[in-house]
Parts: C-alpha cells; structure tokens; sequence
C-alpha cells in the first residue's frame, strides 16, 4: 500500500480505531462519569435496559454536558520478568505470595528497581558467589551484587558456601530478575553482603555470628538477614554477646530480620527461638501456598510476621483457618537456584528447601525495597521499617495480632504502595 494511502487512512480511522480500544476496556458496571460545562463533575446510573455506552453517548447530546464517560477501572502496574521459572515462585506470584509484580513495578517507578541502593548483609552458611578453585559462582546471581564478603568460620575474604542453605537464601533476595533464565529474586537490584557464620554442616557458634553482626553494621549493611536459630533451650542470658552485636547493629541503623524457628514438638516448647526472639529484632514464621502456618513453624508472643516457607499445613484452630488448612502429607516449596546432589559445581532448584529461613529473607527484601524507594523517608529507622511492614500485612488468623501469624502475611506491594504506616 503506498504510503500516503495508508497515512489518509490512519488519520480517518484513527479517532475510531481508540474509540474501540476504549470501549474494550474494563469499567464499573452501569456507572457514567459526567462532567458539566460549569466544572461540577457527577456520577450517574444507567437506566434499565440500557448499555453503559448508550448511556454515555445520550449524556453527550445534552448542551451542559462538556463529556460523558464510563467509569473505568484502573489496575496495578506490573512488572512481569521474563525468567522462565517464575512460574514455580507461589511465594513472589501466588495468592498468597508476597505481590512481586506489582512492587518491583513500584520500586522501579521510584527510582530504585528491586531495590538498588539497598546493601543486604546475609549470614548464612555462605553464598556461591565467585569462581574461585573448584568454587563456581551460581549461574543466576551476578558478579556486581556482592560486596565486603568475609568467611568468620574459615577467617578468609572466601565465604563460598559449600552447604546450599545460604545460597538459595540469597537467590530469595537477589536471583538475577528479567534475564531468561532461572527464577526471580525479591529485591534483584541489591547490593549482598555474603558472610560466612554457619560451616559446611549449617552449624555456627556464638563468637562467629556476634562478630559478623558487627562487622555487617560497620560496612553499613541497611537489613541483616539471619535464616539461623538456636535450640530453645538458650535464653538472651545464655547468648550476652549476640544480643549486644544485635542492640549494636540495631543502633547504627540496621534492620534485623530471623527466622522464628523449625520446631515440631509439645506446644509448651513451641516458642519463637533466638536471635529471632531478641527485641531489636523481626521475627519471621512461616506460611504455606493456602496461606495456612507451616506445620514446623515456630509461633508465640514473640513472633512478628509470616512470611512464604513452604511446608504442609498446620492443624487449624480458628474458623478462618478451618476454611482454609488442610494438613496433607506433601506440601510445597520454596524454589531457588543452589546446588543440586551436594555438588558446589552443579546449581538448579531442587525440591528441598522449606522453613522458616526460607521465609525469612522475603521480610528482608520488603525492607530493602522500603529503604531503597526512600517510602519512609532519607533514613527511616528499624522501627519505622518494621512497624511499615506490619501496618501493610495481610492479616491472617484472628483479627490484628496473634501468636500464630504475628500481624499476618507481609506484602510487598502493599509496603510501598500505602501511605506510611497505614494498611490500605
């Protein structure tokens, strides 16, 4: 077709060619939205029979009327990342997953995408980060990510893991995201700080991750992410030191976030363990796909939030739950890259991994992505983050806060979209 035929052509149809555009477009049912020559602007009703279109166009013909509209409906922008296996991440996508899409499409009109800005200190059993000797760095986690690693069980700058369990909770905070490949991570944008506190079994003691609180505090890392618990057994009395690097970190600004615990056994052991139970910090239980408590999650008066976990549905005990739990045999995953058969050189997303350390770095990355879009402000305190992140929970259980889910289902989306400190 030659060209001005085809630009004759556009110029007529193009008025009509947005009119059908528009009309296939979501509205509120039987509402017009009308607005007046003298600037009053109403709302009015269809008549019965009548078509929200007819209704419009009827208003037009009347000389007051300077427009006549259908009320139409407005969604959440979304960014959807292309990474193939984010189908499997009910915990990003799901309904009862976090609201990915809807805050990394936040977090990116403010000018932080998935939190860039934002330095996560992740202490863990290490991270597959370099390629170092017989060490590879796991295919979906970037290069430029990591800063000030240190290994505080092999005293080196060298914190490889050789465990999993820390790599696969750095994927949850910052997987490479929209790269064809893999799956996403919740705050892709951030700077990690990997440090080595757990050894080659997931075991690590006292003197080690005091030492790497502190440390994380004077790199000036803005959220600690602790997916580690000790045995119930041990109080803040029996651990003086890693409560003082907690108060010490928590004073120079840091967010504090843990893992509450994993933890079947008679209710009267069943409370939320150390460091997640200390003051300074957020404690993090687990939920499953239905939104239900993990059966091995942790939970009591010391618990914060819940977070996605995995796991099988705990027993119900309230009328919500009841409609909602169903304790089966199998219960679902969190899925991250990490090794695959114990081999440091073999990554992909095994179907292993559920817990509360799971859980713990989602309420990590929502702080990040709170910190990094500045939704609190230049320097918001732990105790804004952290109260921020509760307002916005969804509210599971009992009404406001309980033992079993603290104040509910932390929610991404909704921490940076409702104004401060108010669910909406």
């Amino acid at each position: 077709m030659p060209t001005r035929l085809l630009l004759i052509l556009l110029a007529v149809l193009g008025p009509l060619a947005l009119t059908a555009t528009a009309a296939a477009a979501e509205y509120v049912p039987g509402e017009v939205i009308v607005g007046y020559e003298n600037g009053a602007v109403a709302k009015v009703e269809t008549r019965a029979g009548q078509s929200v279109h007819e209704r419009a166009s009827e208003l037009r013909r009347h000389p007051e009327v300077a427009y006549a509209e259908p009320n139409y409906v407005a969604h959440a922008s979304q960014f959807v990342p292309n990474d193939p296996d984010l189908r499997l991440q009910w915990n990003f996508i799901g309904p009862y997953g976090i609201g990915m899409p809807e805050a990394w499409a936040l977090a990116a009109a403010a000018g932080a995408p998935g939190g860039a800005g934002a330095v996560v200190a992740v202490l863990d059993s290490g991270v597959a980060y370099e390629n170092r000797g017989r060490y590879r760095r796991a295919p979906d986690l970037n290069r430029a990510t990591f800063v000030h690693p240190w290994d505080f069980v092999g005293h080196d700058a060298h914190p490889n893991d050789r465990y999993g369990h820390g790599t696969h909770v750095a994927g949850t905070l910052a997987q490479v995201t929209n790269n064809g490949f893999g799956v996403a991570g919740a705050a892709y944008g951030v700077k990690l700080m990997p440090l080595k506190v757990l050894d080659d079994f997931g075991e690590g003691s006292v003197f080690a991750i005091a030492k790497a609180i502190r440390y994380a505090a004077r790199k000036g890392a803005d959220v600690i992410n602790l997916s580690l618990e000790f045995d119930r057994r041990v109080s803040a009395r029996n651990i003086p030191e890693i409560i003082s690097a907690l108060r010490y970190a928590h004073s120079r600004g840091a967010v504090i976030v843990a893992a509450a615990g994993n933890y079947i056994a008679p209710v009267q052991l069943h409370r939320v363990a150390y460091p997640a139970r200390a003051s300074d910090v957020i404690a993090v239980g687990a939920t499953t796909r239905r939104g239900c408590r993990a059966e091995f999650s942790s939970y009591g008066p010391g618990l914060d939030v819940v977070a996605p976990g995995g796991g099988v549905d705990s027993t119900p005990t309230s009328r919500q739950e009841r409609s909602l739990c169903r304790p089966q045999r199998w219960g679902s995953w969190i899925f991250q890259e990490t090794f695959l058969d114990d081999d440091v050189r073999l990554f992909g997303l095994p179907r292993e991994y559920r817990g509360t350390s799971m859980a713990s770095p989602h309420v990590a990355a929502i702080a990040a992505l709170i910190i990094a879009t500045r939704k609190l402000g230049e320097h918001p305190s732990p105790e804004m983050v952290q109260a921020h992140i509760q307002a916005t929970a969804r509210d599971l259980g009992r009404p406001g806060s309980d033992s079993r889910y603290g104040w509910g289902l932390v929610d991404a989306a909704r921490a940076l979209r409702c104004p401060a400190l108010t669910p909406c």
